[in-house]
């Protein structure tokens, strides 16, 4: 299990191979300097925090490489990124062929 880490102390807990994902969507809004809402559910309750280009992100990882990425896992991600209700976890689609 990895760790989103924002601002000044949060944490939040994820699988490796969804923080991987999560990783590259985040940076690419953030490196456009475009905020968005990313909102899940865990087992006790709903989060939704604010992505901001001028707030510190950290992802920390358990293994020391990552999984390869699914483009299709990632366009997913991305267009609810960039729609009004913002980045939301969906479950991982078939890898493409």
């Amino acid at each position: 299990m990895g760790h989103l880490n924002y601002g000044n102390g949060a944490r939040f807990t994820f699988d490796d191979r969804l923080l991987t994902h999560l990783r590259t969507v985040i940076l690419a809004k953030l490196n456009l300097q475009e905020s968005l809402v990313f909102t899940w559910s865990d087992d006790q309750q709903q989060h939704s925090i604010w992505l901001h280009p001028s707030v510190p992100v950290h992802f920390e990882f358990d293994e020391r490489s990552t999984d390869e990425l699914n483009p299709a896992w990632i366009e997913q991600l991305l267009a609810f990124a960039n729609s009004q209700g913002g980045l939301r976890l969906v479950e991982e689609p078939p890898q493409p062929s």
